[in-house]
């Protein structure tokens, strides 16, 4: 094996090569004008620094505050992200406890600023602009953080909630909670932010379907999914929802028997195979909130089994009920077909804890967390539009297809990249070398589309 000389030079390199998008991506949104504008300093540190130092740590997936400290005397760093001064972990920590409150609402808007002028690809699935949303957990047991209690994945942490817009799973909204906190408990309160964000982002003949699982069967939320409903109809725009049904007490075995014996009634019972039948019902359930009453539609499924897969005969039958409220009018078959598509989201949560390595969040103070998180956002929807402008068209260096790139990519084949960093003329160079020339048109892409972007 041959011995290889080591030498130091005076070289800039980077391994880090696409935070020089990110730093595009911050422009195209405004960042720095507005948000220094909106939470001023009188002297020290601009806000606009502070949120670019952590939204470059979360788009190279990191999130200790501690991270930042090679940073600090890192150029490339700095003149990517166009900040000023990179702060130390101390303060970083310090200015986002003191201005956690007020970076959690600039980040929202920050995120949709970027999402706006970029005019980033939102697209339909089967005809419907998909709004989905529901709540994960991320593990932080074994620590004494404000508001860490047992989720009901059974060990100790949070359960945030989260909204993804379109195929591509924009996010348009995360906020977190308590790890004990129940999944529909005040979430009419994250739909009232979250209605007017897919109203502002979708052209106003979109077709819109809100899509959420049975831990947002109440009441409440049918009706503030009704109410945004018909405040839409009169706007002309279109909004339909989908929420699996929540049986509670009625999949009781007692319960099962009498389904079983309606579906018979409505003569909705189709032989599938030896020993299954399945029937579908179309119903319309009157539901209260608040002394108001309107009636919802229902569409239950009824399996009955007396022989297993197996061919296995079984000494009793074997039944399943699962529903779900939707204001869709199409045959029920099409409805639950709609639904199944809503586990795509699932993939997203993961890239939010393991990708960009926010499931164990950094401080001990919940509001600080919460801001964290925010800025993850901002960072998810950067890494987002960059897999999709450059990774999915004829210039990707990830050949096999797909309609949306996984953060994971994104990183390994943007962000990670390694190159030479020139200054030369007052102009600013990246220097890729021959390995990577596949990569440079789609750095030259992106890069285009966002400098087209961050002008007034």
């Amino acid at each position: 094996m041959p011995r290889f000389h080591l030498k130091e030079s005076k070289r800039q390199l980077t391994s880090y090569a696409g935070l020089s998008l990110i730093g595009q991506c911050c422009e195209a949104a405004l960042v720095d004008p507005i948000l220094d504008k909106a939470i001023p300093v009188s002297s020290g540190m601009k806000t606009s620094d502070l949120f670019k130092s952590m939204v470059g740590l979360i788009s190279l997936g990191k999130n200790d505050f501690d991270a930042i400290e090679p940073f600090r005397t890192d150029r490339f760093f700095r003149e990517a992200l166009s900040i000023g001064k990179v702060p130390s972990s101390e303060w970083l920590r310090q200015r986002l406890d003191a201005k956690a409150a007020q970076l959690r609402e600039h980040t929202d808007e920050a995120s949709l600023r970027l999402l706006e002028r970029t005019e980033a690809p939102i697209t339909a699935h089967k005809g419907y602009v998909c709004l989905d949303f529901d709540t994960f957990t991320m593990d932080n047991s074994g620590t004494k953080k404000e508001e860490v209690s047992r989720t009901y994945q059974g060990f100790d942490g949070y359960t945030p909630i989260a909204a993804y817009l379109g195929n591509e799973g924009w996010n348009i909204g995360l906020e977190l909670r308590p790890g004990k906190q129940h999944s529909a408990l005040e979430t009419e309160y994250f739909l009232e932010r979250i209605f007017p964000r897919a109203e502002r982002l979708l052209p106003a003949d979109a077709l819109v379907l809100a899509r959420s699982d049975s831990g947002f069967d109440s009441a409440c939320l049918l009706f503030a999914h009704a109410d945004e409903r018909d405040r839409l109809r009169t706007l002309g725009r279109s909004f339909d929802y989908l929420v699996k049904w929540n049986p509670r007490g009625q999949a009781a075995t007692k319960h099962k028997p009498a389904w079983v014996a309606r579906a018979e009634a409505a003569k909705a019972f189709q032989e599938t195979r030896p020993g299954k039948r399945v029937a579908l019902l179309s119903l319309d359930v009157e539901r209260a909130w608040h002394k108001t009453r309107r009636s919802f539609r229902l569409i239950v499924r009824v399996i009955e089994r007396t022989i297993d897969k197996k061919g296995q005969h079984l000494l009793e039958p074997s039944i399943e009920i699962e529903g779900w409220w939707t204001s869709l009018t199409e045959a029920p078959e099409k409805v639950i077909e709609r639904y199944r598509d809503h586990g795509t989201h699932e993939q997203f949560h993961s890239e939010i804890k393991t990708d960009l390595d926010l499931e164990r969040l950094p401080s001990g103070k919940f509001d600080t967390n919460d801001a964290v998180l925010h800025i993850g956002v901002f960072a998810y929807n950067c890494l987002r539009l960059i897999g999709q402008w450059g990774l999915t068209g004829e210039l990707s260096p990830v050949k096999h297809p797909a309609k949306r790139r996984r953060l994971k990519t994104v990183l390994q084949e943007v962000m990670y990249r390694a190159a030479q960093f020139i200054t030369k003329a007052r102009q600013l160079w990246l220097d890729f070398g021959a390995s990577a020339r596949h990569i440079v048109p789609v750095f030259a892409l992106v890069q285009d589309k966002l400098l087209a972007a961050r002008s007034p």
